[in-house]
């Protein structure tokens, strides 16, 4: 716990057998209750190895339901576990697990109630391997994206997030798509209700382990990105969508 704050970890995996023992074991268990990993029918022994590891919550798919399918698994564990605090940790060691007692402490602390680990912030996506053409791509629907929603944020698709729980128990997640666009869907829902988003720098580590999707996914991802931020903008002049409620 952090000032009486039961902090409950995520992991969305998927194909995560040779990262996760690296990902668990940087995880600072001394502020850390529960860990959840949620296994998308992965083709390999990521689950043996999360018993292994003793990971005591493990939801198994029976089939590959997807990215945001997989989110929603894990938040409902979580909010079923009275987590007051939810990290999203992707298992493949892309993000650095050692940041998450400075991003639950703003939450633990009333400064923020969602803190988002930007890679954008600082220099470090491209010197830690992100794609020349994945760092343009974030860079321009990010700008779009603020403008849309008037926002501020460094970057909308990071996937190192820490929630309270009060904020994921105010949000229809269960409505959101069960693939990518999940992440942002949820984040303009966040915007929507005016919860105001911190943001930490967090170095990106881009290794042959860590998972990312292809170029032609990156491209229907990112006109649903550009989809759900013109939805947001419609309903804020008038227009009424299911994905925003106050």
């Amino acid at each position: 716990m952090l000032n009486g704050k039961k902090i409950v970890v995520i992991l969305p995996a998927y194909n995560a057998e040779s990262t996760l023992e690296k990902t668990y074991r940087e995880i600072p268990f001394d502020i850390v209750d529960d860990i959840i990993l949620t296994d998308d029918f992965s083709s390999d022994h990521t689950v043996s190895v999360a018993k292994k590891l003793g990971i005591n919550h493990i939801i198994e798919h029976s089939e590959n339901m997807g990215y945001g399918a997989n989110q929603k698994s894990c938040y409902k564990k979580a909010l079923n576990l009275n987590a007051d605090i939810v990290v999203m940790l992707h298992p493949d060691y892309q993000y650095n697990p050692k940041l998450i007692p400075a991003m639950c402490s703003l939450i633990a602390n009333d400064v923020f109630k969602v803190v988002l680990g930007s890679r954008i912030l600082g220099k470090s996506a491209l010197k830690g391997g992100m794609p020349i053409y994945k760092y343009f791509s974030n860079r321009v629907l990010t700008l779009i994206q603020n403008l849309l929603m008037g926002q501020k944020l460094s970057e909308y698709h990071t996937g190192y997030r820490c929630f309270s729980g009060e904020v994921l128990k105010g949000i229809d997640f269960e409505t959101n798509s069960d693939d990518f666009i999940f992440d942002n869907q949820l984040l303009a829902q966040i915007c929507f209700q005016g919860i105001e988003i911190g943001e930490i720098s967090c170095p990106a580590k881009y290794e042959k382990d860590s998972s990312s999707i292809n170029f032609s996914r990156s491209v229907t991802y990112g006109l649903g990105v550009l989809g759900v931020s013109l939805k947001f903008f419609l309903q804020k002049i008038g227009f009424q969508f299911k994905l925003f409620k106050k």
